[in-house]
């Protein structure tokens, strides 16, 4: 009787451990898609930007090496490698042009559209990213890591729904600003920006699901960049008085107002090319594109050869040295690195606009302390940076959020928030947010073509 009843027990002993089997299988691959995925695809954006951010500084290094006492030989270098970025971008990496994040707008809110995850995400663009405007600062062209950084973040982050088992249009967006987020965060170690970020300029809305997953891809990512590069301020130490007079006022609206134009002016720019652009460019641009990106490459190394070098790179080493008040720019330089700039965006190679925006509205700050030499320097500079990014993106919480952050400005938040708010307000008078123009005239989908009345 008893080898009977224990021959009956065991089929029941080998079912329950396979049932105990599989739902330990089961909650494992839930928490792996749960927990496990995201984390680790932030992990990866943290460690991307860190090295994204070396080699950028290391490549453009490399070309202040070559031009050192020799400039005339950035006519030679910048023209060879705007041309090789140009031919690159255009043959193989199409959809990883400009600063990025139109591709991150335009992938949560263009209608409906099967094949813009392919052409505007995955390993290709990564890849494009990267190799084609490291070239770019390897030529000393006028571009940023910061938009970039955003982009690469959005499509590691979105490689990773390959892994689950069901891929809704929710769950890309949800990837989509959680990448953005932990992008912007690692490029600038300024974790509440990355997050301000996504919510005003990417998503325009807070959904509490998307909340909980960019709050940890941020946190990750930057734990991975505290991790490797330190707890740093990107602009180090802001010193400014702790109160300030009633008359402080003046500087910041005349800031405000100086900003909101010169913002405007720059996505005009972008925006309207076909009309200030000379037809014969034109033409080039659309036909025989390397002919035109060997007139950019030049174009951008007469600048740079004319200012003495000011208007290379980025403008980060520019921006620091003005606010530690160790090396004074020329009076012209918010000027002459805004033609740079809008010269190097026409290029139409990946290179973001975040770091040269905030060199010229450091350079900004120089003409508003002629105005006001009472005001101190350093506040002035954090007013200009605030205000022309402001201007230019036209997201003023994300512009004061970023500032404040990366220059540990907290006594000038109510400046810095009117500033950014007032020059949004005046760029927005004349023209529409950059990056959300950017996206809608680029990547949208062109409505179709009224068809012509039938001959009678």
């Amino acid at each position: 009787m008893e080898q009977h009843l224990e021959v009956a027990t065991t089929p029941h002993r080998a079912l329950r451990k396979r049932a105990w089997m599989r739902l330990a299988k089961t909650r494992s691959r839930r928490l792996f898609l749960q927990f496990g995925l995201p984390w680790g695809g932030a992990l990866l954006v943290g460690l991307v930007a860190v090295l994204y951010a070396q080699w950028s500084n290391d490549a453009y290094e490399l070309f202040l090496g070559w031009i050192a006492g020799r400039p005339w030989l950035a006519f030679l270098i910048t023209p060879a490698f705007t041309v090789l970025a140009v031919f690159l971008t255009r043959r193989w990496f199409s959809g990883s042009e400009g600063s990025g994040i139109p591709q991150v707008i335009a992938a949560l809110h263009a209608p409906p559209d099967d094949t813009l995850m392919h052409r505007l995400f995955g390993l290709r663009v990564i890849a494009g990213k990267l190799v084609v405007s490291l070239l770019g600062f390897l030529g000393g062209m006028t571009i940023g890591r910061e938009g970039p950084t955003v982009h690469i973040g959005a499509a590691i982050m979105a490689e990773t729904r390959r892994f689950y088992p069901y891929r809704t249009p929710r769950l890309e967006r949800q990837l989509l600003l959680a990448g953005a987020a932990a992008g912007l965060s690692a490029a600038f170690n300024t974790p509440l920006a990355g997050i301000i970020f996504a919510i005003e300029e990417l998503a325009r809305d807070f959904e509490s699901r998307t909340n909980g997953t960019m709050i940890t891809a941020v946190v990750f990512s930057g734990l991975t960049s505290l991790a490797l590069a330190g707890n740093y301020l990107y602009f180090g130490q802001l010193n400014v008085p702790q109160n300030f007079h009633i008359a402080f006022v003046l500087p910041v609206v005349l800031t405000a107002i100086a900003c909101g134009l010169l913002g405007a002016a720059f996505n005009w720019a972008l925006l309207r090319w076909e009309v200030w652009m000379p037809q014969p460019l034109q033409v080039w641009r659309a036909h025989k594109p390397l002919r035109y990106a060997l007139v950019i490459g030049l174009a951008i190394a007469a600048l740079g050869v004319g200012t003495g070098g000011q208007t290379w790179g980025s403008g980060y080493d520019q921006a620091r040295h003005l606010l530690d008040g160790t090396a004074p720019l020329s009076e012209g330089y918010a000027i002459t690195k805004w033609a740079a700039m809008v010269v190097s965006y026409m290029a139409g190679i990946p290179g973001g606009l975040f770091s040269p925006s905030l060199s010229i509205g450091a350079g900004l700050a120089q003409w508003i302390h002629a105005a006001f030499a009472w005001a101190p320097m350093p506040a002035l500079i954090a007013l200009c940076m605030t205000g022309y990014l402001a201007a230019v993106t036209q997201s003023p919480l994300t512009a004061f959020v970023i500032v404040m952050e990366m220059t540990n400005g907290t006594g000038m938040v109510i400046p810095m928030m009117a500033t950014a708010l007032l020059a949004s307000r005046i760029a927005n008078v004349f023209t529409p947010p950059l990056y959300e123009a950017l996206a809608e005239k680029n990547y949208f989908p062109k409505p179709p073509a009224p068809a012509k009345p039938a001959q009678p």
